[in-house]
């Protein structure tokens, strides 16, 4: 008896139908076929267990299962609960009609069990397109798939649940999510919040510029001046997601099989690499294509602490997803890509003993050993960071202050307020949202410069020997400046203050 039923299968962030059909004739024998991977072929295994635990057997018979379409090839344990129940419609061991409306997905324990896939959100999305009824799939992962309306979405504990649904033995009822209720939930207040900082207001002032025009920013300073900790608060003033960014982030981290019983991610994400991360980690791939770092940090932050000690080739590798704000991973069979449009939020000693720019502190650093460790940073890559800010440590007097700063949800109504403003201004442009994401052109347009202006720039130009690229930095971040101002015209105190956020292109650091 021949019986179809279906799967699926996620590359990059987007899913593919795969259709199982399962074959059952007279001979002995199990045949796979349609490039199934080793947990796959395993699968036999644990598919006889499950079934002879719950009452049920493997039949012994000649069984073929073919996975198409056969030139794609399938990855992981996921597809044990798909041909579990091919497996018995078409031997005979129970009824089921309506089982080609259903995708199927999940991995079978020894008990019949179920253990949580990767990408359910993609394969629910994939599977509403496709016109399915329904979606059985591990309980861990049905409140990602049931973001999904008009999608019968059911989580699964054991094998026998499925099979008494579709034998009508039992009713199973579909999780139900309201989207907007998960998407409204937010933290107000914020686990890491500014109030608690002490001193470091120019430091501040940076971070709420970043955060305003979605700038990459560097932090440069001596140990214990702050700059971890400056970090780890810029997601609180930053502006609430979208639902269309929300939906984005969700879907990464699904593939990535980084939800754990949970539904709509809400808040940004704040990746923390460590610095002996790998060129894999950080963009994503590997012999299984999985989203890396940067993917992971989509929307939100990624914070590489220490930037010097990375091996200067992982960060190389950053340069081109800066730029175009998604990582393409080409392969001899097969290209994915994945979004990466984060912030990138960076921190470095300014010397490799630590307290080159700390005036209370010997400079213990030759200028040879200087230049060696900052040159494990390329200039091309300093390029794309907007904003480079000097961190200094905190005064004894700051420290002992009583008062609290100016708070996270302070300072996040300002920055809204400046991203509604640049909303406004771009909400002609696809894809730019932010000024941190415009193109040349998008810079002459909207960051037009009085003369005054003009001639300040051009002097800093000249005096610290900047790049192209760093001139069109300097614009973005003057034109977020004014936003934040609430002024239309880029002024020359814009200007002047946007200049001094390039620390790192000064004579005295690169050279």
């Amino acid at each position: 008896m021949l019986v179809k039923v279906f799967g699926s299968a996620v590359f990059g962030v987007e899913a593919t139908t795969i259709t199982v059909e399962v074959n059952i004739d007279k001979g002995v024998g199990y045949h796979l076929v349609g490039l199934p991977d080793n947990a796959i072929k395993e699968s036999s295994y644990r598919i006889a267990a499950a079934l002879k635990n719950n009452g049920y057997q493997l039949p012994v018979k000649k069984i073929t299962i073919n996975m198409a379409p056969a030139d794609l090839r399938k990855e992981g344990s996921a597809y044990d609960l798909t041909l579990a129940i091919g497996i018995l419609v078409a031997s005979g061991q129970i009824v089921a009609g309506e089982v080609e409306e259903y995708v199927i997905m999940g991995e079978l324990s020894l008990d019949g069990g179920l253990q949580p896939i990767k990408g359910a959100l993609s394969i629910a999305i994939k599977a509403k397109e496709e016109g399915f009824k329904g979606f059985f799939l591990p309980i861990q992962n049905v409140k990602e798939a049931a973001i999904v309306d008009g999608l019968d979405v059911y989580g699964i504990e054991n094998v026998t649940q499925v099979i008494d649904f579709f034998c009508g033995e039992s009713t199973l009822e579909p999780t139900i999510i309201d989207t907007r209720e998960e998407f409204d939930k937010t933290v107000d207040f914020p686990e890491f919040d500014f109030a608690d900082v002490k001193g470091q207001e120019s430091i501040k002032r940076c971070m709420e510029i970043a955060a305003a025009g979605g700038h990459n920013i560097i932090l440069i300073g001596p140990p214990g001046s702050g700059k971890t900790m400056l970090a780890k608060r810029l997601p609180s003033i930053l502006p609430p997601m979208t639902l269309k960014e929300a939906l984005e982030t969700t879907k990464i981290h699904s593939v990535a099989g980084k939800i754990k019983d949970a539904g709509l991610m809400s808040q940004r994400p704040f990746r923390a690499p460590h610095h002996t991360a790998s060129s894999v980690s950080l963009v994503g791939g590997g012999s299984y294509p999985q989203p890396g770092e940067i993917s992971l940090s989509h929307n939100g932050v990624l914070f590489l602490d220490e930037l010097p000690e990375f091996k200067r080739e992982v960060l190389e590798v950053m340069r081109q997803p800066l730029e175009d704000r998604e990582v393409t991973i080409s392969r001899a069979k097969f290209t994915i890509t994945y979004p990466s449009s984060f912030m990138l939020v960076a921190s470095m000693n300014p010397s490799p003993g630590g307290y080159f720019n700390d005036p209370n502190a010997p400079v213990s650093s030759s200028p040879a050993e200087m230049q060696r460790y900052l040159s494990k940073i390329s200039g091309p890559l300093l390029d794309r960071i907007d904003i480079h800010i000097e961190v200094t440590p905190v005064p004894f007097e700051k420290l002992t202050e009583l008062q609290k700063a100016e708070s996270s949800v302070a300072i996040r109504k300002r920055v809204i307020q400046a991203r509604e403003i640049q909303s406004n201004r771009f909400e002609t442009y696809d894809a730019i949202h932010y000024n941190a994401q415009m193109g040349t052109k998008l810079i002459r347009e909207f960051c037009v410069l009085d003369e005054p202006s003009l001639q300040l720039l051009k002097s800093a130009m000249e005096r610290l020997n900047l790049s192209a690229r760093a001139y069109d930095r300097i614009l973005k971040v003057a034109r977020t400046i004014a936003d934040l101002e609430q002024s239309e015209p880029v002024k020359p105190n814009h200007i002047a203050e946007a200049i001094q956020y390039r620390s790192l292109d000064r004579d005295g650091w690169l050279g």
